[in-house]
């Protein structure tokens, strides 16, 4: 009898992975969620996961979309999608993940070489400077 409630799948501490990335705000909608965590892009606890997996407080989830990639530790449940301000207080971003998310960035702001606009492609020499600094 009592026993059921402890293995209820949707218990309030736990939660499907794809609806709690949604829930937080890392993804538009669970379709595009379900997408990511099928396609790789998602990890739980260093291990390529289902949509389905459950996630409880104190999990740690890996998001990579495009170039920025986050290393969270759960700290709540959602079953509803709510605005910004209390989507982050679902998760904790690590240290480290802030740090590589910061240099990352500054990285790309330094590839970027400010060129006129309309001014056209590069010239041979523009294209041989910017494979100078960029270091490729």
């Amino acid at each position: 009898m009592g026993n059921s409630a402890t293995r209820d799948s949707t218990s309030p501490e736990s939660q499907r992975l794809d609806k709690w990335l949604w829930a937080a705000r890392f993804f538009k909608t669970r379709n595009l969620a379900s997408e990511a965590i099928s396609g790789g892009k998602v990890h739980v606890e260093e291990q390529r996961v289902k949509p389905a997996r459950l996630v409880r407080s104190g999990t740690k989830v890996r998001i990579r979309r495009g170039p920025m990639e986050w290393e969270v530790i759960v700290q709540g449940i959602s079953k509803q999608r709510r605005p910004a301000p209390e989507a982050v207080l679902l998760y904790q971003e690590t240290p480290e993940s802030i740090a590589n998310r910061e240099s990352a960035t500054e990285q790309r702001k330094m590839e970027r070489i400010e060129r006129i606009r309309g001014e056209g492609r590069p010239t041979k020499r523009d294209r041989r400077r910017l494979t100078e600094i960029s270091g490729r």
